[in-house]
């Protein structure tokens, strides 16, 4: 898919991993419309960006939020042809601790509401839309490309409500392109590993250091950008 002139939606894309995505395909020449809680951050974003790109206040838990920020982009720009869903929480809490208790339910809905429920809002909203655009010569409609975490595959200690709410981000991708393929539709997801974000940012430097060096090669964090350019790569690859 060429960028020029398409538009992106990115959930939790007024900073980390969706805020170098938006800049990456600002960048290319599309259009991008930031779907964030971070109104500050946000409107700040789209403001330097200008006017290719839009910020919409949405919190992914509330279906009337959804349906708006999807009906603002299509008003804004008058097509959406990508969706990236970078919006989620992690979460740090065993299944059951002596001192503390069972794990607490209310935290596991948290992620799983946001992570994945919210997040499958966004998907049937933008799916839905995207039905209207015009095919492209070999058929294509729209991408959708969803962010898991290597923890769906590889959970650690305490990461038991982040770890369920990203496997299960992984199972419904492949549904969601088998669902989508006949209508040129395509769905695909990314698991990153230890990236330097906003969650890490507040970590200490030896920590980050120590969690950088566990990650085979490069023995680092990972950079934002080098996620964006995957996702540039993903929406401009047609296969």
């Amino acid at each position: 898919m060429e960028l020029k002139g398409k538009t992106i939606v990115v959930t939790g894309g007024a900073s980390g991993l969706g805020e170098d995505t938006i800049r990456r395909f600002v960048k290319g020449g599309a259009n991008a419309v930031i779907l964030d809680l971070q109104e500050e951050r946000g409107q700040k974003l789209a403001n330097e960006l200008g006017s290719q790109v839009a910020f919409i206040k949405t919190n992914i838990v509330e279906p009337d939020d959804v349906q708006a920020a999807v009906k603002f982009a299509l008003e804004k720009f008058g097509h959406i042809d990508i969706l990236v869903n970078c919006a989620g929480v992690a979460t740090a809490m065993k299944t059951a601790d002596a001192k503390k208790g069972p794990h607490d339910m209310a935290v596991f809905k948290r992620a799983i509401d946001i992570n994945l429920v919210g997040t499958f809002d966004v998907i049937r909203n933008c799916a839905q839309a995207m039905l209207s655009n015009e095919p492209s010569a070999d058929g294509e409609r729209g991408v959708i490309i969803n962010t898991a975490s290597v923890a769906a595959y590889d959970g650690q200690i305490g990461q038991v409500a982040y770890a369920a709410s990203k496997a299960a981000l992984v199972g419904m991708t492949l549904p969601l392109a088998r669902d989508l393929s006949n209508v040129g539709i395509r769905a695909l997801c990314i698991a990153p590993g230890i990236f330097f974000t906003p969650m890490l940012q507040s970590l200490p430097e030896n920590v980050q250091d120590a969690l950088g060096k566990m990650i085979p090669f490069p023995s680092r964090l990972g950079k934002g950008d080098e996620y964006a350019s995957l996702v540039q790569q993903i929406a401009e690859n047609p296969m």
